[in-house]
């Protein structure tokens, strides 16, 4: 072992076990995150002054939204793995696309599958759509942490052999002799911490007002997280690097990056027309 890696703490992946039946980490970061979310989303939904005036969502209405969009996380991150990063593996083992307990999730899927989640529910109770989005990517960067911090417990989804200048480079037990970056912790603040405390200003700056700017938010700046982090993670084996040094996380979050964009600048005329139309005819305001 070089002399400045830091050898990897193992970690149990499994938190909880009584006889046959165990509960794994993993499994804990997700439901830590459906927890934490809802209750940081059911403040935010009780401060009108966040919204100008009555959130559009119900706290009753959110409570309910809950199942549907663990159910659109589940098989949204399963599908997306499945199709994006192991799709020959699983044609050729297709009743192991169910055995979730040995992991395998993709954000993009997951994110994915809380837009239908979101679309359907608010379709279907008469919600604004926008703003559910909105209000479900603020309490999003709360589940991203922990399942990066599940990802390092896990000695999972580690970083690229690091060079003499990273002293906190380490031995990953699985991944060979070499120091490497640990890639989860730079993903888990970034995607995390940077994520959620970016939007946490958003909205105290009165973004929930804005339908949609949240969203478009959330996409751009998780797409430049995980480009970001891209840089220092090994890519996935069955994958390797793809053209011109680039990998399957760098490409699906490059589309994110400029419909965030989009979403962003759509959010911002939205409002702006929405002023002018309330302004009386013939002001100068109503005419700039």
């Amino acid at each position: 072992m070089p002399f400045f890696a830091i050898a990897f703490p193992v970690f149990d992946p499994v938190a909880v076990a009584i006889g046959p039946f165990a509960i794994r980490w993993y499994a804990l970061a997700y439901i830590a995150g459906i927890l934490l979310g809802w209750l940081y989303a059911r403040m935010l939904l009780q401060r009108e002054r966040l919204w100008g005036g009555p959130s559009p969502i119900t706290p009753a209405a959110f409570d309910d939204f809950i199942l549907w969009v663990t159910i659109g996380i589940i098989l949204g991150g399963r599908t997306g793995y499945v199709l994006f990063y192991n799709l020959d593996f699983f044609i050729a083992h297709p009743a192991e696309i169910f055995e979730l307990w040995k992991g395998g999730m993709s954000f993009h899927g997951g994110f994915m599958g809380c837009v239908v989640a979101v679309a359907l529910f608010g379709w279907k109770r008469n919600i604004p759509i926008a703003s559910l989005g909105d209000i479900t990517c603020a309490v999003g960067p709360i589940g991203l942490f922990l399942g990066r911090i599940a990802n390092f417990i896990n000695g999972e989804l580690w970083g690229r052999p690091a060079d003499d200048t990273v002293p906190w480079a380490m031995v990953f037990p699985h991944a060979g002799p070499l120091p490497r970056h640990p890639s989860q912790l730079y993903e888990a603040g970034l995607e995390g911490i940077v994520l959620f405390l970016i939007l946490a200003l958003m909205i105290r700056a009165g973004a929930l007002k804005r339908p949609g700017l949240i969203i478009g938010a959330f996409l751009t700046f998780y797409g430049l997280a995980r480009i970001t982090g891209e840089f220092f993670r090994e890519p996935d084996p069955q994958l390797g690097f793809l053209w011109g040094g680039l990998t399957m996380g760098m490409l699906l979050s490059v589309p994110m990056v400029i419909a965030g964009i989009v979403v962003m600048l759509l959010a911002r005329r939205a409002k702006l027309t929405r002023r002018a139309a309330s302004l009386p005819a013939g002001s100068s305001e109503a005419t700039k």
